[in-house]
């Protein structure tokens, strides 16, 4: 493994990066679940940080959605893998994406796409427990931002 040239970026720095990456514009995330017999998910899903929480758009009747639901959980990977930003959520709230106006505006500002109208589509507001981030292997030491859903940077 060759030795990265950057050094590693102090824990203030890798949380405001994490925080940037989570609040760009039409960003999407995979978001990895999975069933109660065990049997695991993954799609790529567009997201928003809304007050501190992610919020992505998909049918309630879709996998990840009743996955999500009947577990609460769920892991979410944005970002490529030299400058990835893993997030551990708990389900926090779902939400018909016609119900909630000040939701479905903050999350169309971000994700770049409006779900309004798109019959059977739920928003599931979820709060992240755990983040990681990391850019080389000289980041792996200290990766976790947040324990236990508390900022320790």
């Amino acid at each position: 493994m060759q030795t990265p040239s950057v050094p590693p970026r102090d824990p203030g720095v890798r949380k405001a990066d994490a925080l940037a990456a989570l609040a760009t514009p039409a960003i999407d995330a995979w978001v990895a679940t999975a069933s109660a017999a065990g049997g695991a998910h993954l799609v790529p899903l567009s997201l928003a940080w809304v007050h501190d929480r992610v919020v992505i758009a998909l049918a309630a009747a879709s996998v990840t959605a009743a996955n999500l639901t009947a577990s609460g959980r769920a892991r979410l990977d944005v970002g490529p893998t030299r400058d990835v930003v893993m997030i551990d959520v708990e389900l926090e709230r779902a939400v018909v994406v016609d119900d909630d106006d000040e939701l479905a505006a903050s999350y169309a500002g971000q994700a770049d796409w409006d779900p309004r109208g798109t019959p059977g589509y739920v928003f599931l507001v979820l709060r992240p427990v755990r983040v990681q981030a990391w850019r080389e292997a000289n980041e792996i030491p200290g990766r976790t931002l947040m324990r236990g859903g508390a900022w320790l940077a």
